[in-house]
């Protein structure tokens, strides 16, 4: 029998369509509940006298998961372990990143209404509704994946649902280090400022990879400590730290009431004897009590927010401050100084790729302005490099730790175990300072 000829794509709707409204009908009216290998075989009866072999495969996949997959036709790539991020702008448009390249896929809902379902059905998994009266949803799934998805009404193009998906195991520091991210020095740098407490904030545009290396620093954090981290939507992976407490935003009830958030959480951690206190991401009002937190003995804590640089990321710490209190413009820039030490600039190489830009130190107040003094700098011939040494050097002399950049030739690994200013073999450093 000679090859059947591919159907067209308007004939290949059709049939799934019609397939679809079968095998509901079909688990509809089964006396008991269908398995997925019951529906597979019902599928596979019915899609190959139907279509030729070259289509048959993939229509009963997408009628399977339309059927009996949580996510209807857009499982397969939440399946995609390359597939970091999924965009649906309406039924007709949907984009993944994928290794870290945009791109628009050929999947499509049949109708605005399945794509609602889907969208009802997530928002009903993190027991909440999405509807006309409430028409957004944030929230994380169980696999640690964020959701964000916007009802018709708000939607101009139809419901938008966008899903963030992160990777089952964490992201390390020598990841980071072997994909370019950032190179061995800097890491060792920044991995020695964490095992002596110093205040680090990360700053970085969207996808910019800001959680990444907040969770790849954070496992730096010494053993022996108590931590509390308090996120909008738990996505740290923490690992190592056994007294740890982990702490989750609550969004209000369709009544309005029961929201839980950053700000309580910051405000209550402080109750919990904290040693350092990790904040996801700050975007308001809770900027205040983050840097009330590091201003009163919760040295080495870490926290995150968006910003297109350092110094534009301090612009955006005072104006959230001034959301939450009336303070003379020098009395936050104090506060800020006095509670920050350290920022890391992310950001998005032309290639996709994530890399730290930049890292400074705050170093106070300067004619009535924060201090920035860059420490590495990427640079597009040469990429990250050192341009300046540290000038805070008292958390070091506390914790008796030797600044690499200060020792040609060592690192932070070679110097594991030291303490007050031995270099290896029990010779003194005598440039510490």
């Amino acid at each position: 029998m000679g090859k059947r000829r591919v159907k067209s794509e308007e004939a290949v709707r059709l049939v799934i369509r019609e397939l679809t409204e079968d095998v509901r009908n079909f688990v509809r009216e089964a006396p008991g509940d269908v398995t997925d290998e019951e529906v597979l075989d019902f599928i596979d009866g019915r899609v190959l006298g139907r279509l030729p072999v070259v289509q048959a495969a993939a229509v009963a996949d997408t009628v399977f998961c339309r059927t009996r997959r949580e996510l209807s036709v857009l499982q397969p790539l939440a399946d995609d372990p390359r597939v970091t991020e999924i965009m649906v702008n309406g039924k007709d448009s949907v984009f993944v990143e994928r290794d870290g390249t945009l791109e628009r896929t050929d999947v499509r809902f049949e109708t605005t209404e399945e794509l609602e379902d889907v969208i009802r059905r997530v928002a009903a998994k993190v027991h909440r509704e999405v509807n006309e009266l409430s028409p957004i949803l944030d929230a994380r799934l169980l696999d640690g994946s964020r959701v964000n998805a916007v009802y018709k009404n708000i939607a101009l193009d139809g419901p938008a649902l966008t899903i963030r998906r992160f990777p089952k195991t964490a992201i390390t520091m020598e990841d980071l280090i072997r994909w370019g991210s950032i190179t061995r020095e800097a890491a060792d740098f920044l991995i020695m400022l964490v095992g002596a407490a110093y205040n680090i904030f990360i700053s970085g545009g969207t996808s910019s990879g800001k959680t990444t290396f907040l969770n790849a620093l954070s496992n730096f954090i010494p053993a022996c400590e108590r931590i509390v981290t308090i996120e909008d939507s738990a996505e740290l992976q923490i690992m190592g730290i056994e007294n740890l407490v982990r702490l989750e935003c609550r969004g209000s009830n369709v009544q309005g009431k029961g929201e839980v958030t950053i700000r309580q959480l910051i405000r209550s951690s402080l109750r919990m004897r904290p040693n350092r206190i990790i904040v996801g991401e700050v975007r308001g009002e809770e900027v205040l009590d983050m840097i009330q937190a590091m201003n009163t003995g919760h040295a080495g804590s870490l926290s995150t927010g968006h910003g297109n640089s350092p110094r534009g990321m301090l612009y955006r710490i005072e104006a959230m401050f001034l959301q939450a209190a009336d303070f003379p413009i020098d009395a936050i820039r104090r506060q800020i100084t006095e509670g920050i030490d350290i920022m890391v600039h992310l950001g998005r190489l032309p290639g996709g790729g994530r890399s730290v830009l930049e890292i400074a130190e705050i170093t106070g107040m300067q004619d009535g302005e924060i201090g920035l003094h860059t420490l590495f700098e990427r640079r597009s011939e040469e990429g990250l490099r050192r341009t300046g040494r540290l000038m805070n050097r008292e958390k070091l002399r506390i914790g008796g730790i030797v600044d690499p950049g200060s020792a040609p030739g060592m690192t932070v690994g070679s110097m594991a175990g030291m303490t007050d200013g031995a270099a290896p073999g029990g010779e003194e450093v005598s440039n510490v300072e």
